[in-house]
């Protein structure tokens, strides 16, 4: 299961399935309804109790019309959501580190770009 992981997502993840002593050990199991999805649209929404992220992909077939068809929402606790942004910044940071940095900007010339 982390055999694609970056080396250092691989430390924590061998941290968290073999812990020092004295500390539970993780088991990750999934369950018979798991999928796995790529996504190059996520929205958030917030609320006092919760985030809510909502993923969908992107298509532009035309300049006039943007289609997001979105296909799951999770919703988070703010701990969990404040977790999950350490854990993102973390790995971006690596990311960048081994193959340089991720441009936000558009390029000139390119339309499938949305900022």
């Amino acid at each position: 299961m982390a055999g694609g992981l970056h080396p250092a997502g691989r430390a924590l993840y061998d941290e968290a399935m073999h812990p020092q002593a004295g500390q539970p050990r993780v088991q990750v199991e999934n369950t018979n309804d798991y999928r796995e999805g790529y996504a190059n649209s996520v929205q958030v929404r917030t609320s006092l109790w919760d985030f809510f992220l909502l993923f969908g992909t992107i298509q532009q077939n035309s300049a006039e019309v943007v289609n997001v068809r979105q296909f799951q929402g999770i919703y988070l606790s703010p701990q969990q959501t404040k977790a999950l942004s350490n854990l993102l910044l973390q790995n971006v940071q690596q990311y960048e580190a081994t193959f340089g940095a991720i441009n936000l900007q558009a390029q000139e010339g390119d339309p499938r770009t949305l900022q």
